[in-house]
């Protein structure tokens, strides 16, 4: 896979995260978008450098772009990446 993530994956990411993974969305904005008093948060798109949230913050939607550590060699890879950051975020939750 290239570098850039084609549109079919990132909606497929994005859509399975958003429906089935809301609460590690939030936890994304909130741990790695430094939008801590974000309530709700859907991801917009993901590419091999990083994705696009928007979050909701006191009423008001707030865009997010939070960067990979690495650049996403391909979907695996982004699923890998997805759930080490959860862990991550429920760490620092704590």
């Amino acid at each position: 896979m290239s570098e850039e993530f084609s549109a079919e994956i990132s909606s497929r990411i994005c859509k399975h995260m958003n429906e089935d993974h809301a609460d590690a969305v939030v936890l994304y904005a909130q741990a790695f978008g430094g939008v801590t008093n974000a309530t709700t948060s859907q991801m917009r798109s993901i590419d091999a450098q990083g994705m696009d949230l928007t979050a909701q913050v006191n009423g008001e939607v707030v865009p997010v772009r939070i960067q990979f550590d690495h650049v996403l060699a391909d979907a695996e890879d982004a699923h890998q990446t997805l759930i080490a950051m959860v862990k991550q975020a429920r760490i620092k939750a704590k």
